[in-house]
């Protein structure tokens, strides 16, 4: 596991928390549907962030949703660097992050083992 600056680590928490908002209220793209923010990865120099999301839609509507963040990264950056006290705005990356279809899958794999185990004691 990487190592991440105790600052840039507070920058990219502080960005989730304004995306998000910028997201709910200012993004009018009907492309990007209903996104999460699950985290933002800033780089030690400030200079990048990667902002994983999800999507309420699934897997299936994360490319477009993805393909449309991407297409409005300059203007919530703009927006961002009215709202941070920062000299410069990250650029911003936008990536799906499916850990929580994973957990899913993996939690019901687990639930139907443990119901065939029931099924057929030893």
């Amino acid at each position: 596991m990487k190592r991440t600056s105790q600052r840039a680590q507070r920058v990219g928490e502080q960005m989730q928390r304004e995306l998000a908002q910028l997201l709910r209220e200012d993004v009018k793209d009907p492309r990007v549907g209903r996104v999460t923010i699950t985290a933002v990865e800033v780089s030690p120099d400030l200079s990048h962030a990667k902002v994983f999301v999800t999507h309420l839609a699934g897997r299936e509507h994360a490319g477009e949703a993805i393909e449309a963040l991407q297409h409005t990264a300059g203007f919530l950056r703009s927006a961002l660097s009215h709202r941070l006290k920062l000299y410069s705005v990250p650029q911003i990356h936008f990536a799906y992050d499916d850990s929580i279809e994973t957990g899913m899958r993996l939690s019901q794999l687990i639930d139907d083992a443990l119901a065939a185990d029931r099924k057929f004691p030893h």
